[in-house]
């Protein structure tokens, strides 16, 4: 017997209810609300991109028009509501989920000590100690405070003197915590100073684990394969996954569904029959037009926005600027469940500069849609430290025309 189908609209609605996209939602932004944001969430990612706003101060805003970053900074560095540390990329974390970090913390680890010798070059894994007993006799440290920049800080990350290469390696194995920021850059400290002994000292076996990390970000995705759901947290393996769901299946706890794809094709994946049930009771999209990070989480994984909402995106900070297509940093633009176009915009001073919007395909920037779009720039504004939206000249463009060089 074939599985139930799930479709395109109803998979959006589903997928969007879950990444608190699917209408406004009140509330102050802080304290325990913005931490119950960021568990519904999972996490948050963070760039340090600042164009208009950081990414993860932008996804925040999009939940919450009274977000302000002061309230995040509270949040990590003096709630310990939160921490820092990796998924598929730096994020900000439910302190909530500490304890199962510890099996990323394992994984990564031993990763690093199989790969960065070959990698990093001689000499980081030498400074470890070194390192430990700086901050534990000296207190939090930043990475200008154990090593300079080797050729004078010319490189990337991967071209870090050892003692920065050690400390890097302290804090993804777990034995350091970032403490909190000086404007961007990260501060470390002792895990045992960071965080909260009521989480700290949970643990947990690796099957309990892994079951948590699959089961929540099923809960976060509304339905998932295997190997998005592998993919969400990052902390269980692709096969981990597969076991997992088959597992589930023979279970009763989740469901196989057919998910109606945008271009109308069908993608086997799981659910379960409470996400199922919930879709009569959700409201139809809010048709507020709606500014988006890159690194938004409804968009992060770039493959599923194709083939869920027919969006591709593809950001552009290291194409060469005569090759870019739209620009260095564009924004995403989304209406209803439809991703309407995306938007190069930057702010100047007090001054948020529009100077290009492009639709996608079969989308009109009538007079109400452009309404719509002037009014979330203005929304925008305090979020971006901008008092007034400057249109620049030729700033809408036609489907498919290609920016000019930045």
């Amino acid at each position: 017997m074939n599985p139930p189908l799930l479709t395109n609209a109803d998979a959006r609605r589903l997928f969007l209810d879950r990444h608190l996209l699917l209408r406004p939602q009140p509330g102050p932004a802080t304290g325990g609300d913005l931490a119950g944001v960021l568990t519904d969430l999972g996490f948050v990612q963070v760039d340090g991109v600042n164009t208009l706003a950081r990414a993860h101060d932008l996804i925040l805003w999009s939940r919450r028009g009274r977000y302000r970053p002061l309230a995040l900074d509270r949040l990590v560095s003096r709630q310990r509501l939160a921490f820092e540390h990796w998924t598929h990329d730096a994020a900000i974390i439910p302190m909530q989920f500490y304890p199962m970090w510890r099996l990323k913390f394992a994984r990564d680890e031993a990763r690093m000590q199989q790969r960065w010798p070959a990698w990093r070059g001689e000499g980081w894994d030498r400074e470890i100690d070194a390192i430990l007993r700086r901050i534990a006799d000296q207190g939090p440290a930043s990475t200008t405070d154990v090593g300079p920049d080797k050729g004078g800080g010319g490189g990337g990350w991967w071209d870090w003197h050892p003692s920065k290469t050690a400390l890097e390696y302290l804090w993804r194995s777990g034995r350091l915590a970032i403490s909190h920021r000086t404007g961007f850059r990260k501060i470390y400290d002792l895990s045992e100073r960071v965080i909260p002994a009521e989480y700290r000292n949970i643990q947990l076996d690796p099957p309990q684990i892994i079951d948590w990390a699959l089961s929540a970000a099923l809960d976060r995705l509304g339905f998932a394969t295997s190997g998005e759901l592998a993919a969400f947290f990052e902390i269980a393996t692709r096969d981990e996954a597969k076991q997992w769901c088959a597992d589930a299946l023979a279970a009763g706890r989740i469901v196989e569904i057919d998910v109606e794809m945008a271009d109308g094709t069908r993608r086997r994946s799981v659910s379960t029959v409470a996400s199922l049930d919930r879709l009569s009771m959700l409201p139809p999209p809010s048709q507020r037009v709606r500014l988006l990070s890159p690194f938004d989480p409804a968009l992060r994984d770039r493959a599923r926005a194709w083939r869920l909402f027919g969006f591709h995106y593809r950001i552009e900070i290291f194409v060469p600027a005569p090759r870019r297509r739209y620009g260095y940093y564009v924004f995403p633009v989304m209406q209803g469940d439809r991703l309407i176009g995306r938007l190069d915009a930057k702010r100047d001073g007090g001054v948020l500069t529009v100077r290009a919007f492009w639709p996608e395909k079969g989308v009109r920037l009538g007079r109400a849609r452009q309404a719509g779009l002037l009014a979330e720039l203005q929304r925008v504004l305090p979020l971006a430290g901008a008092t007034e939206v400057r249109l620049g000249p030729d700033w809408l463009k036609e489907v498919g025309d290609q920016a000019a060089p930045a």
